[in-house]
């Protein structure tokens, strides 16, 4: 078959090449479509519990990670200049289109009781003239005095203050949303440099914002950097700018073939399909480096171009067809996974892979049948004195010191056995940045002076209309806040309970001692000033009050919202947190009258965390599995599967041991590590395996022989590819952001370790298996050579002209 293949790809290599340029520039047109995603939890299936509950908690209160906050901390808030800067900040922010509501100190609302309509009314608190120094002093002991305020905008023991920004929800989704955090920023920043003040800022959208963006634009820095890398090595090695020109030509095809694939499949760029583009180039490269090699190789043999071009195509087709097969099984099976995320990753990795195979398949042989015959300066690194003497001592320690192989392997898995007990998992919302970097610090400036910022829902549902405003909720709910408070992650809950003790502060005329739920005997008469209705300011605008019922009752008034900012304690904490509160809040909320429901963002976002490391440890099982089959298929022995699957496992063993040690624990991009390096690692055994298949028939099924040879010819390219893909994978790992750079450490790592094992376990497990293999070999005639050159009939394929021609 792989005969046939070759003349074709040679007889038509014309067409073939203008219609994969011509396909290649409908892909360009298609991926200068492509769009960034800013959609959130997309990892979660739409079937998810927990994401159901958030779903209905939206529906009643809406989205609650749209806030953005602004912290400053110092003893000179209330100094008049200062104060008017910041409340001129506060102004300039109400501008910033898309900002929906601004809540901080200079803006609090204070209620007042009005005998006359028997109705409270929300009036500014700083108000007067506060050009005086003497009036600001008044109003800030004022505002000590309001319990509501407290640990909610300001620290009274740290002097650190919080704006609140509300962003439109709807904006969140979309790419404007870059555009409000960046206007939000560069006011803040203006407000820091004026004044020479650390001004802090942190909330999700500007969180998840900032990682996008910086994501993204490392990225394309890494695409850019791995096409100059890899360019250079092969120049290194090929000594031909042709060869590294023709590669880089088949590289690049392929990004932009992925990136439309993208655009076709109605996708957009996540924060993993962003990792395609660099993965096809230290993918598509070794294909590369396989079929010049080869065709070097051969031609070095007879100096028949033609003959070495077929032998290319014949010995390397199949070869290149199930290592890219094996790669895109490893991507590919993330498709079977119920995360919408990890599916159009899978769907696009997988197909791009095979596409890449199909793009150096068609194009190589293609263009090499043009060019001129390689010269001997081309070929040289056949010879290189270096990588021979490395083969040469490799050889050495597979025949000569083939117990210590054993021995030292032995140890490294006892080792990384050790190490992989030693593996957890914990996931952050901030797990990726460096803790030097200013997104990590003013997030824990946040932490430590308000208990943090991230978002934790409450829903509490009194299964009755009007349920929550009955004193024995409002009670409860209390209870629940003043339970919340005491946790060392949790900021004091809001609720409507904390409206109500805000009211009755009020109608006792702002004696702070009476900041408390009211009793029956405080209803009665407090009662008319509670009305919702009409809650309307002077001038005719609801008041904060009404405001704050509104956002935090369902219309019904039968589900009750409380309100959490709380640290990021990680996603092994915070369901161990949870679970501990729960036995108290069921204490508090009898579960025949009412169902608690802890939701939120925070709760989404590492719930999201763990489904997907669960879809990738699920997803790395099965790709073991169809890659077993591929393995069993190619060499129909299931002596050769244990082989091929032994010098595989041992690096990702000792990757995850050396995790373990490291403390590194489980998280998405860490797990990621295993599902590519397993693609791309199994290529080498297959290299290796094939071609000693190949060669078995040459050696009269000498397997010692064959062992030595394949170690050899075939040690050279898998060198080559390895330090290819080494180097393209050690330049994620430059990354400041600590899943870029663990991809990058820990796939070089595994292939590294892979790239070993396979030069030296593998061998020695076919010497080791020698008497059985050779047995197999003679009984059941399982290594027939797949090169039948001696019975060719080069007229079949019309290449002897093309021989003469050349």
């Amino acid at each position: 078959m792989w005969q046939r293949l070759a003349g074709f790809v040679l007889k038509f290599r014309l067409p073939l090449l203008v219609l994969l340029l011509l396909s290649t520039a409908v892909m360009t047109y298609y991926a200068s479509k492509v769009e960034l995603s800013y959609e959130a939890n997309k990892s979660i299936p739409l079937d998810n519990l927990k994401y159901k509950d958030y779903l209905q908690f939206k529906g009643l209160f809406g989205e609650d990670g749209n806030m953005i906050v602004i912290g400053v901390q110092t003893d000179s808030f209330f100094q008049k200049d200062f104060f008017h800067d910041y409340v001129k900040l506060n102004e300039d922010v109400r501008k910033v289109e898309f900002v929906e509501n601004v809540l901080s100190v200079p803006f609090a609302i204070n209620l007042v009781k009005n005998d006359s309509t028997r109705k409270l009314s929300a009036e500014p608190l700083f108000r007067g003239d506060l050009q005086q120094q003497a009036v600001l002093d008044s109003l800030a002991g004022a505002l000590n005095n309001l319990p509501f305020y407290k640990g909610l905008l300001y620290n009274p023991d740290t002097h650190a203050y919080m704006m609140m920004i509300n962003v439109n929800k709807g904006v969140m989704g979309t790419a404007r949303r870059i555009e409000v955090v960046s206007n939000v920023m560069k006011l803040g920043n203006a407000f820091a440099e004026k004044h020479h003040t650390e001004v802090r800022m942190s909330g999700l959208p500007l969180i998840r914002t900032i990682v996008a963006t910086k994501v993204a634009n490392e990225l394309g820095l890494f695409l850019k950097l791995s096409f100059v890398l890899t360019a250079l090595i092969l120049f290194l090695f090929f000594r031909s700018f042709g060869a590294v020109l023709m590669s880089m030509i088949v590289v690049a095809i392929g990004v932009i073939w992925s990136v439309a694939t993208i655009v076709l499949l109605q996708y957009k760029i996540t924060l993993l399909t962003a990792l395609i583009p660099p993965l096809i180039v230290v993918i598509g490269i070794p294909n590369c480096v396989y079929f010049l090699n080869k065709y070097h190789t051969e031609y070095a043999k007879d100096g028949n171009k033609t003959r070495a071009l077929v032998h290319m195509i014949q010995r390397m087709g199949v070869v290149t067809l199930f290592t890219n097969l094996t790669a895109a099984i490893g991507f590919g099976v993330f498709c079977f996974t119920k995360s919408a995320l990890l599916k159009e990753f899978g769907v696009v990795a997988g197909l791009n892979i095979m596409l890449i195979f199909l793009i150096s398949f068609i194009f190589l042989p293609s263009v090499l049948s043009y060019l001129p015959a390689p010269k001997t300066k081309h070929t040289n690194y056949m010879n290189n004195r270096w990588f021979r003497a490395l083969l040469d001592g490799l050889t050495a320690l597979v025949f000569k010191y083939r117990p210590w192989v054993y021995g030292v392997t032995g140890l490294l898995v006892v080792g990384a056995v050790a190490g992989m007990l030693k593996l957890h998992s914990e996931a952050h919302m901030l797990d990726d940045i460096p803790q030097s970097d200013k997104l990590y610090t003013d997030l824990k400036f946040f932490e430590k002076n308000f208990k943090g910022v991230m978002p934790l829902e409450i829903a509490v549902d009194t299964k009755k209309k009007n349920g929550v405003v009955n004193l024995q909720t409002l009670e409860k709910l209390d209870q629940l806040s003043k339970l919340i408070a005491t946790q060392p992650d949790f900021a004091r809950p809001l609720s409507v309970a904390e409206g109500i003790k805000f009211a009755k502060q009020a109608y006792y005329n702002g004696d702070s001692s009476n900041y408390s739920v009211p009793n029956q005997f405080d209803i009665g008469f407090l009662a008319p000033y509670l009305r919702m209705k009409g809650g309307t300011n002077a001038s005719g605008n609801a008041t904060a009050f009404t405001k704050l019922v509104s956002s935090f009752m369902d219309s019904t008034r039968q589900v009750a919202r409380v309100s959490v900012n709380m640290a990021d304690v990680g996603s092994a904490r915070l369901p161990a947190l949870l679970d501990s509160l729960t036995p108290q809040v069921n204490q508090i909320f009898d579960s025949t009258k009412y169902k608690v429901t802890f939701t939120g963002t925070s709760v989404i976002f590492l719930e999201g965390s763990r489904f997907i490391i669960n879809g990738l440890t699920e997803s790395i099982v099965l790709a073991f599995v169809l890659i077993i089959f591929c393995m069993l298929y190619l060499f129909r022995s299931w002596r050769m599967l244990l082989i091929s699957l032994i010098p595989n496992i041992i690096p990702l063993a000792v990757t995850a041991g050396v995790m373990g040690w490291l403390n590194i624990p489980l998280k998405p991009s860490t797990v990621l590590v295993f599902s590519v390096a397993l693609g791309i690692a199994i290529d080498v055994t297959i290299r290796f395996l094939v071609n000693f298949k190949q060669e078995l028939p040459h050696h009269d099924l000498d397997i010692s022989a064959t062992v030595k040879q394949t170690i050899h010819e075939t040690g050279l390219s898998i060198i080559y590819t390895s330090l290819i893909l080494l180097a393209g994978f050690m330049i994620f790992s430059f990354s400041e952001f600590g899943g870029t750079k663990a991809l990058g450490w820990l796939t070089s790592l595994t292939l590294l370790m892979a790239t070993i094992t396979n030069l030296t376990i593998l061998p020695a497990l076919l010497l080791w298996m020698e008497k059985a293999l050779l047995k197999k070999a003679r009984k059941k005639q399982l290594w027939n050579t797949l090169d039948e050159e001696n019975d060719m009939d080069m007229s079949e394929l019309g290449l002897k002209e093309r021989e003469k021609e050349d």
